[in-house]
């Protein structure tokens, strides 16, 4: 359920919310994590305070202009942080992607699945979105599972698109439609 009031999403285990500065610390070490960056699309790396630190004053004003809705990944009760995820929005085509990241060592505990699944009903319920979408690289088959928990369905690979680390990896997108619409 969403709190407009304190844009925040809260689920059984997590709670999503807008990310502080004083969250920068954290995001910079859990970023800064090759594994990490090896399977997103667009993580420096090394990921560096002052990347955290630029990343998280950019979200304001993309949350206001409905650009881009970011939110921390927090464990309800002790409030660490766990990962991110974002939402784009494309207001033309009433559609939006979602991408997230989380921290190497909170992996395989249904984290990114959780908070998945609340930003796909926050941009169905709240923001009125026809179409959510994802992708992944073929080399992270962990990402499509996590898709394919939140009831995305395969659309196409996108065979070598992208090149990183010296190789090429094929893109493999993901889609969900809104029944409600």
């Amino acid at each position: 359920m969403f709190n407009q009031e304190k844009r925040t999403m809260t689920t059984e285990r997590l709670i999503l919310r807008p990310f502080e500065l004083s969250d920068a610390k954290r995001v910079s070490d859990l970023c800064n994590n090759y594994n990490i960056y090896k399977s997103t699309l667009t993580l420096p790396y090394p990921y560096t305070i002052e990347c955290a630190i630029s990343w998280i004053e950019a979200h304001e004003e993309n949350f206001i202009n409905n650009m881009y809705y970011e939110f921390a990944i927090t464990d309800k009760s002790t409030n660490e942080l766990y990962g991110a995820i974002g939402l784009t929005n494309n207001q033309t085509n009433r559609n939006g992607e979602v991408g997230y990241w989380i921290g190497e060592e909170y992996w395989g505990k249904g984290y990114a699945t959780e908070a998945a699944k609340a930003i796909i009903a926050f941009a169905f319920s709240e923001k009125h979105y026809h179409k959510v979408f994802a992708r992944h690289f073929a080399s992270n088959p962990g990402s499509g599972k996590v898709m394919q928990k939140c009831g995305m369905v395969e659309e196409g690979i996108f065979m070598q698109h992208i090149y990183k680390e010296n190789k090429y990896d094929d893109l493999i997108h993901y889609g969900i439609i809104n029944s409600e619409d």
